[in-house]
């Protein structure tokens, strides 16, 4: 079995749990109707897993290559991606003024999970190019703008995030790479950066560079760090191609998986470049970009969750082992309980992390206009972040799992999906880090978003409760538990937060997970598999909540409690 794009789940999802026909109805999106978003599904779906999934094996086996100073891509990959360009799927959320689609980021993301469940290592290309297009719109220059965005869009040129160094990760702030006017308008860029996502092809008639550096006069720390366009080929006026920028590839990591998708350590030795938005404001541009590539990396981790389950799935269907526990002859491993157990786990958890990161999206369409929305939406890009990506990763782990001995053999390429998915949850910021901004970023507020969420959860549930009373219960209960969660963390001091961050966030998503699937078993009507599933969630899965929560009331004092020596054996 290969890789089918899940679009009748993106579908029940859109009409049934994250409330999509808002955002159609919305004067941002008036020109899009449910008809054009679902033909757009089918076509992206066809793209993903008849053009793009055949190629993700190969990927792993044939990876990226740095050859004599040039970048050769993985067998495929050019054609594919160049499939994916004249499809518009690259500029699909640019705005039509640029060439774009002007598509919700509702129908972004749910392609997004298409394109990296068939294919993570491929997918990161216009995932790249996106969030640059996106971060131009917002802060470039007209003239900047003129000359990039159409070759962006149309997929000619590609683009890429340059902010990583080697003594600047986390820590941007320390970087290193230094910017000087030039006295024309343009800059002089040096330093040297690190795990750059496609950095480098050996297709793309140009590689834009969005490079953070510091000009002689900038402050310390990211108060004082600006943005820049450094084009690998530099454009002439008329937009032509000119002569190449003083940049190249140093080398290439050699990394657990995504070998399909090159990881450039990138040099810049008096490169050019143009400022994108205004000096030592180059945090707040970046900033545009790297939300828009969190909640990519979230479904990164929601489209690896599924081709997992659906390569376990179908082994389990096929390989038989022992005697069936229900009396099926020449049954698979599927009848036996704790395979049973796995893979309903592994389907509960996706369809958990995809509503989480679908409802995401159309908080952050409707929040054009609407600011309660954009609060609710910058509240869910951590837990969208994080979530899903932990989820990617242990989703994929139990696919190996429930292969037994062939998950742990190449040749089933069920552990190319634990490998792969192993980075989603460290970069765009690891999900500690995720974690730390929701509790302590996100509550600035007074917790008004989150409260916002639980009183539309308990809502929901109260409602819930005359069809299908014994799981509505159980789910109102959990936000109210969680509320009282919510409630101590606000009376913490900060770092005290910061230590119980990952399991609050955890906690949050549990609770969201009971809600999402109350809601499909209320839509199906209480009798169905998406009932079923529901039923299996909250009465397994849901109560992690509680042991979660209970970690949160400890603050970090325990942590502490425990010194350096004592974690030395």
């Amino acid at each position: 079995m290969t890789y089918r794009a899940p679009v009748s789940d993106y579908q029940f999802i859109f009409d049934h749990i994250v409330d999509f026909s808002a955002v159609l109805n919305s004067e941002s999106f008036s020109d899009v109707d449910q008809d054009t978003v679902l033909a757009i599904l089918e076509e992206a779906g066809k793209l993903a897993s008849d053009v793009i999934a055949p190629l993700d094996r190969g990927g792993d086996l044939n990876p990226a290559q740095l050859v004599d100073g040039v970048v050769k891509t993985s067998p495929g990959f050019a054609d594919a991606l160049g499939q994916v360009a004249e499809g518009g799927w690259i500029g699909m959320l640019a705005s039509p003024d640029n060439g774009g689609m002007g598509l919700p980021l509702t129908v972004g993301t749910a392609v997004n999970d298409m394109m990296s469940g068939a294919c993570l290592a491929l997918s990161l290309y216009p995932l790249m190019c996106q969030g640059q297009i996106e971060a131009l719109e917002h802060h470039a220059s007209d003239d900047l703008k003129a000359v990039y965005l159409p070759k962006l869009v149309s997929g000619e040129w590609c683009g890429t995030m340059n902010l990583t160094e080697p003594g600047a990760g986390s820590d941007v702030g320390a970087l290193r790479t230094k910017a000087e006017r030039n006295g024309d308008g343009s800059y002089s860029i040096t330093g040297q950066k690190i795990f750059i996502t496609w950095g480098d092809n050996d297709f793309s008639e140009n590689v834009c560079h969005l490079v953070l550096a510091r000009l002689p006069d900038g402050a310390p720390g990211t108060k004082g760090i600006s943005l820049f366009m450094v084009p690998k080929v530099i454009p002439n006026e008329d937009g032509s191609l000119g002569e190449k920028n003083s940049l190249h590839v140093v080398s290439l990591e050699h990394k657990l998986g995504i070998h399909g998708s090159p990881t450039c350590v990138m040099e810049y030795d008096g490169a050019k470049g143009w400022l994108v938005g205004e000096e030592h404001q180059g945090m707040k541009c970046m900033f545009t970009m790297m939300n828009n590539a969190r909640l990519g990396v979230g479904v990164q981790g929601v489209g690896i969750a599924e081709a997992a389950t659906q390569k376990a799935l179908a082994y389990a269907q096929g390989r038989v082992q022992g005697k069936s526990p229900l009396g099926n002859e020449g049954a698979g491993i599927i009848d036996h309980a704790d395979v049973r157990r796995m893979l309903a786990t592994m389907r509960a958890d996706t369809f958990v992390a995809r509503s989480i990161a679908l409802a995401c999206g159309v908080a952050l369409d409707l929040g054009r206009t609407v600011p309660e929305q954009q609060a609710r939406g910058a509240f869910l890009i951590p837990i969208a972040k994080a979530f899903s990506t932990d989820i990617g990763h242990e989703v994929a782990q139990t696919g190996v799992q429930v292969h037994g001995g062939m998950g742990y053999i190449e040749e089933t390429g069920a552990a190319q999906y634990a490998r792969d998915a192993r980075i989603t949850s460290i970069y765009e910021g690891t999900n500690g880090i995720q974690a730390m901004d929701l509790v302590g970023r996100k509550l600035m507020d007074g917790g008004e978003a989150a409260f916002a969420l639980l009183d539309e959860i308990e809502t929901f549930a109260e409602a819930a409760r005359a069809t299908l009373p014994k799981r509505a219960i159980a789910v109102w209960n959990s936000a109210e538990t969680l509320r009282e969660g919510l409630e101590t963390v606000l009376t913490l001091p900060m770092n005290d937060r910061f230590g119980v961050a990952v399991p609050f966030l955890r906690a949050f998503a549990r609770v969201l997970g009971g809600y999402f699937h109350l809601k499909a078993a209320i839509a199906e009507g209480g009798d169905g598999p998406r009932s079923r599933l529901a039923a299996f969630y909250i009465k397994r899965m849901l109560p992690e909540h509680r042991a979660l929560l209970a970690q949160v009331r400890l603050g970090a004092q325990d942590i502490y409690a425990l010194s350096p020596e004592d974690l030395t054996v």
